[in-house]
């Protein structure tokens, strides 16, 4: 399974993964529901699942993978924030969701936990989430954290990182991809991204992070651009106000601000056709996706049809 997952991410050819949100609840049923209705498991490569996004509580996301892997046999990226764990439970995780076959790691350095709903909460973070590519490059030599060695030894953790998608330096932009390289990461997702001259700028700096680093494994490397559609208005503006690291077009703020004086539906075409051509563009210039929706199962259906 994980083979084939690889071969296809380093192919060249279409190939999408679709986020999951895990439930502000107990139980991932009405998520497997979803996802089963829509057919959206059969139209990708893969899932990735969050780790209590923006700090707020959701469900474990190694053990919402468990489920969701073992139900539709499709590879799960679990993401893992650094923010909650320190590096004792880190390697403890890892190691559990091993022997579960959770080997498809995100490593992320996790939002501020200012931001969390919960009172008080505190942020658990010994350092970014290079710590995490680190521990992991350990693992895969047999290893933990101290050179000690594991018995069992686990099986191969593909590691992948994140990137913003827009920056005022771009060269800076490159240097943090050169370091998530340089520890071991085997993919980077960006943000969302919504014109094509920023997804090429990104491709060419990627580029560069990759002739730059000293592992063999960036040799092969690959960006997969992250696409977040835009249906609705306030999503758009709240995006472009509020979101750092992300570019909206100024047209297509204006575009989606006309429609949603047209109601509702008009403002869902006119986002849908948006997303869509953004979708379409950006697929031309890299084959490898990654669809954020909020668990619109429906939509990522709808629009990966819509690429042919």
């Amino acid at each position: 399974m994980f083979n084939k997952f690889c071969e296809k991410l380093y192919s060249g050819k279409p190939f999408f993964t679709v986020e999951i949100t895990p439930p502000h609840g107990a139980s991932m049923d009405n998520i497997l529901e979803q996802i089963e209705q829509s057919n959206i498991a059969d139209k990708i490569d893969g899932f990735s699942v969050t780790d209590n996004p923006l700090a707020q509580l959701k469900m474990s996301s190694i053990l919402s993978a468990i489920k969701v892997q073992q139900k539709f046999n499709k590879p799960v990226i679990a993401t893992v924030s650094m923010r909650d764990r320190n590096k004792l439970s880190l390697q403890s995780s890892l190691l559990g969701a091993n022997d579960f076959d959770i080997r498809l790691i995100l490593a992320l350095t996790g939002d501020p936990a200012k931001l969390s709903d919960q009172p008080e909460v505190k942020g658990v973070l010994e350092r970014d989430s290079t710590l995490l590519l680190s521990i992991i490059y350990r693992l895969n030599n047999g290893v933990d954290y101290s050179n000690k060695e594991l018995s069992p030894k686990p099986k191969p953790i593909i590691p992948f990182a994140v990137s913003n998608s827009y920056a005022r330096d771009y060269k800076n932009l490159q240097k943090r991809m050169l370091k998530k390289l340089n520890y071991g990461a085997r993919a980077i997702i960006t943000q969302p991204i919504y014109d094509t001259q920023n997804a090429k700028t990104l491709l060419e700096i990627f580029e560069e992070a990759k002739k730059e680093s000293i592992r063999e494994t960036a040799k092969k490397a690959k960006l997969i651009f992250g696409q977040f559609p835009v249906i609705r208005a306030k999503t758009v503006n709240f995006i472009a106000d509020k979101v750092p690291g992300i570019h909206v077009p100024k047209e297509i703020i204006d575009e989606m601000n006309l429609a949603a004086m047209d109601g509702s539906k008009k403002e869902n075409e006119v986002g849908f056709e948006l997303s869509k051509n953004i979708l379409n563009k950006v697929l031309k210039l890299n084959s490898n996706i990654h669809l954020m929706t909020h668990n619109r199962f429906n939509l990522c259906a709808k629009l990966i049809e819509s690429t042919g």
